[in-house]
């Protein structure tokens, strides 16, 4: 089974049915869902999702979806070392490194599933957009 980190902006794709992203992003967490893939993400993406879903729905249907999504991704902790290497790293998205180093920490992440492969140009984890990522993979 591959072990994939799935980025903040797939995140979103999916649980808002962001267009045109979204129907790759939903085949992703289908995925995950039916144990063929094993999805992680970092404990950063759910304050910031929260941030950003929380303008356009209310608390209690934010947190929902939240929960949800914690029943079907494992949650990585943004460590103190974690902050550290993503301060001192160069990458050009501060909150990109910090997901960056998470995913690498882990040691059974292969790729990174993002619709932001720039700010991951120096990754020693294969990045993918999720369409790329998909034709990859057989079902």
């Amino acid at each position: 089974m591959t072990d994939l980190f799935v980025d903040t902006d797939v995140i979103i794709d999916f649980l808002i049915d962001r267009k045109p992203h979204s129907r790759e992003a939903a085949i992703i967490f289908t995925l995950i869902e039916q144990k063929k893939l094993r999805g992680y993400s970092s404990s950063l993406t759910f304050s910031n999702l929260y941030y950003v879903l929380r303008k356009i729905e209310t608390h209690s249907k934010v947190i929902s979806k939240l929960d949800s999504l914690s029943k079907i991704l494992n949650i990585l902790k943004v460590e103190e070392r974690t902050v550290k290497k993503a301060l001192s790293s160069g990458f050009p998205d501060f909150e990109d490194s910090i997901q960056y180093f998470c995913a690498l920490d882990n040691k059974k992440i292969s790729v990174i599933v993002t619709r932001n492969i720039k700010d991951y140009k120096n990754s020693e984890i294969a990045v993918m957009t999720p369409g790329d990522y998909l034709k990859t993979v057989s079902t």
